[in-house]
């Protein structure tokens, strides 16, 4: 039960720390998002919880060629803010619009004959 109270409170003051250093700079709060954190806890979490180097090899080639489509998030959502759609509209047509290409992606690597 302790090593799950560690993961929560790690794990969240990471985003809370992501969210101060944005209030900030936008850059530096930015740079803060952009690192793989939430990746990097999950691999080590699951160092920590199974010591199964084939797990943690096929977790990281997944985040690899799931990046990719996540990507689009970002470029539709300020796209749809600074055109005047509100915020959680914006938010929801993102996040739906990154699920398209996350089953995109999945279909095409699929078809090379990789499979995660």
């Amino acid at each position: 039960m302790t090593q799950y109270i560690i993961k929560i409170l790690v794990s969240s003051l990471l985003i809370v720390a992501v969210s101060e250093f944005a209030k900030k700079s936008s850059f530096v709060g930015s740079l803060f998002a952009s690192i793989p954190l939430v990746s990097v806890l999950g691999i080590i979490w699951l160092y920590q919880d199974t010591g199964d180097i084939q797990k943690i090899s096929d977790l990281s080639y997944g985040i690899f060629w799931l990046v990719i489509p996540s990507l689009g998030f970002f470029l539709v959502f300020p796209q749809l803010l600074e055109r005047g759609v509100k915020f959680y509209p914006a938010l929801i047509v993102s996040i739906a619009i990154m699920v398209v290409f996350y089953f995109i992606m999945i279909e095409v690597l699929s078809k090379f004959g990789i499979k995660l």
